[in-house]
């Protein structure tokens, strides 16, 4: 239940439109719900500004579709990640709005975007195999409203590529710089850039990458000032601190 939902109930209340009993209906699920598995945060939209993610894997389909039941029964967004195409057949069925973010493996009924917006994120990646994991951190900032560009296959390999788009670079508000293998693009693109980096490792990598650990020390132990970084695979950790940082100076009502 978003702030607007709770506003227009209170109006309603107001006028007579509807009665005691139906206000303390709508909202007994408050401060959460708890169905049991699970204990769902219907506030965090009004503490946060974005609603409970649900992260699928390791989840039954039964507990996912109850808790996309309950979400809808309280008026909330339902956005799902680490999503297969089963999992989004059977939300469909609950919420028909929804659509399937097939490459970032998110599920979301869509938000307003800001595609006019002069302020954008640029989630850049090192090679194509990083891309599901730059989606993911993509399309969840692009769900918290903001203006996202994309800037794929740039890696240190070769290096030419990255400097050929400097402009767009230079351009952007804050960057995910997603990378595998020994992780090196973060440092390179903050020698470049003086705005925030959020650098994102990724699991690609041979065997002496060990499941995105080189990559993450390495943007760990980067010299470049202006970098942070979140853990292995964290598309979604990477999109919402982007989408903060992007956000700071936005006024708020």
């Amino acid at each position: 239940m978003n702030k607007e939902r709770i506003v227009k109930l209170l109006q309603e209340y107001k006028t007579g439109n509807i009665k005691t009993g139906e206000v303390l209906e709508k909202l007994k699920y408050f401060p959460y719900d708890d169905i049991g598995f699970a204990k769902i945060d219907h506030q965090r939209h009004l503490r946060k500004g974005f609603p409970e993610v649900i992260f699928c894997q390791g989840k039954r389909l039964e507990q996912i579709r109850e808790i996309c039941v309950r979400i809808k029964e309280t008026g909330g967004r339902i956005v799902a990640t680490r999503a297969n195409l089963k999992i989004y057949r059977e939300i469909k069925k609950i919420a028909p709005e929804v659509k399937y973010f097939k490459e970032a493996r998110i599920i979301a009924e869509r938000g307003k975007e800001n595609k006019n917006s002069s302020k954008f994120i640029l989630v850049v990646s090192g090679g194509t195999a990083d891309i599901p994991v730059a989606e993911e951190a993509g399309v969840i900032a692009e769900l918290m409203g903001n203006r996202v560009e994309r800037l794929y296959d740039v890696g240190v390999a070769g290096i030419h590529r990255l400097l050929a788009n400097s402009k767009i670079l230079r351009r952007a508000n804050v960057l995910i710089v997603v990378a595998g293998m020994e992780g090196a693009l973060p440092s390179v693109v903050g020698g470049l850039v003086d705005k925030p980096i959020i650098a994102l490792p990724t699991s690609v990598g041979y065997g002496a990458n060990f499941k995105g650990l080189s990559a993450l020390l390495t943007m760990l132990n980067s010299c470049a000032p202006g970098i942070a970084v979140v853990n292995v695979d964290n598309g979604f950790g990477a999109g919402y601190m982007a989408s903060l940082i992007n956000k700071l100076n936005e006024v708020k009502e």
